[in-house]
């Protein structure tokens, strides 16, 4: 176990050991911005995962722009729908994006050198965690990835959904990817309703510009998608404002591990993840990205993942 001293040295030593490997700056509103490093594993289930994910958003925007809104005789119903389903898509996938192209706290490859343990100045006692998979020190609550194959500071889980771990870098850009998932699947299930009672009640004419059992189709699917999104995100959205409130991730709380760290307060916790006091920023997924930087570097390929 760390002692509190050593803990303290890990934190201070944090940001010149992730120099070269995982430069993090801090945005607008002290909301931190991973702009100079662009983070991509390449494993096949979860590149296909993703694509499965995008391919599912642009179906539902796609049923609900030209199956519903467009066909629709009120203009300013078609209007006000479209832009806030279309925003909250947008904002999903943006929030989709930075989770999966964000480092999410990887610990340096190798740095469990002679010199850098000798540079500790560890008293007799004190002891250190050394992974055998990435020869890398261990610090506090971080655990080994063997998708990711680095160790992760704050691991909570590693989701093939966006194709990289959950961990203390990223995880706010998760939560607002459940967040955003489960509010345009509660949009849509309640306009396919509103769809449904209105090409009842025409008895599918000038109800859509497509045929009758196409409509059906499209928008069957539409629903059957949105209910299982709704459940599954609103789920994993709620256990992650637990596990953030309740400063315990979700590896932690399955192995039922003592904590051996100070926990933070909710409002602690949430600020950590988020960034500074409590704003629109906290639910802004462009928050911290700086895209010209990032289009400015170049690619270093480095073992299952693209680093920038």
């Amino acid at each position: 176990m760390q002692s509190h001293r050593l803990r303290e040295m890990d934190q201070q030593q944090q940001r010149p050991l992730l120099q070269g490997d995982s430069t993090v700056g801090v945005g607008p509103a002290g909301i931190p911005s991973d702009s100079t490093q662009l983070w991509f594993i390449q494993d096949g289930c979860g590149l296909i995962c993703a694509f499965i994910t995008w391919f599912l958003v642009l179906y539902a925007d796609f049923v609900v722009t030209f199956v519903m809104l467009l066909p629709a005789k009120s203009v300013w119903y078609a209007v006000v729908n479209g832009v806030l389903f279309n925003g909250l898509a947008v904002l999903a996938l943006t929030s989709h994006l930075r989770t999966m192209l964000t480092d999410p706290g990887a610990v340096p490859k190798g740095n469990a050198t002679k010199e850098y343990m000798d540079s500790l100045q560890l008293k007799p006692g004190e002891v250190i965690y050394k992974c055998p998979k990435c020869c890398s020190i261990k610090p506090e609550r971080a655990h080994h990835c063997s998708i990711c194959k680095r160790c992760i500071r704050k691991m909570d889980h590693h989701c093939p959904w966006v194709n990289n771990c959950v961990g203390e870098k990223n995880q706010r850009f998760f939560v607002l990817f459940t967040m955003y998932i489960a509010m345009i699947s509660a949009h849509a299930l309640a306009l396919s309703g509103f769809q449904f009672i209105t090409c009842v009640r025409v008895q599918w004419n000038e109800c859509s510009d497509f045929s009758p059992p196409v409509t059906v189709m499209l928008m069957i699917f539409l629903c059957l998608e949105a209910l299982l999104f709704l459940t599954f995100t609103a789920v994993m959205f709620g256990t992650q404002l637990h596990s953030i409130c309740n400063d315990e991730t979700e590896i932690e709380r399955l192995k039922s591990e003592r904590p051996t760290w100070e926990r933070r307060t909710r409002w602690e916790g949430m600020r950590a993840v988020f960034g500074g006091k409590p704003s629109l920023v906290w639910i802004n997924p462009f928050a911290g990205l700086r895209l010209r930087h990032l289009l400015s570097t170049r690619t270093r390929k480095s073992g299952p993942e693209f680093s920038v």
